[in-house]
């Protein structure tokens, strides 16, 4: 774990976190899409991994811009 938080307190500390986090929303929302596809267009039923895909992307369009947010105040 502090090993993660060193990696994020890197990125905020460089210029590239904006860049970091819309590089996660991007695959975020690609798997947000990807889930729904699988779940909408095929025979598959809301199973195990269209689950999956659309709850991961939601946590990675979330999760990047709190996460740095919070190694900022602490940091």
């Amino acid at each position: 774990m502090d090993d993660a938080l060193e990696v994020v307190d890197i990125i905020a500390e460089s210029e590239l976190e904006g860049l970091f986090v819309w590089i996660l929303r991007l695959v975020g929302l690609v798997a947000v899409l990807s889930g729904l596809g699988l779940w909408l267009l095929t025979d598959m039923g809301l199973l195990v991994l269209p689950l999956v895909l659309m709850v991961g992307g939601l946590v990675l369009l979330v999760v990047p811009s709190i996460l740095l947010s919070v190694a900022e105040l602490f940091g």
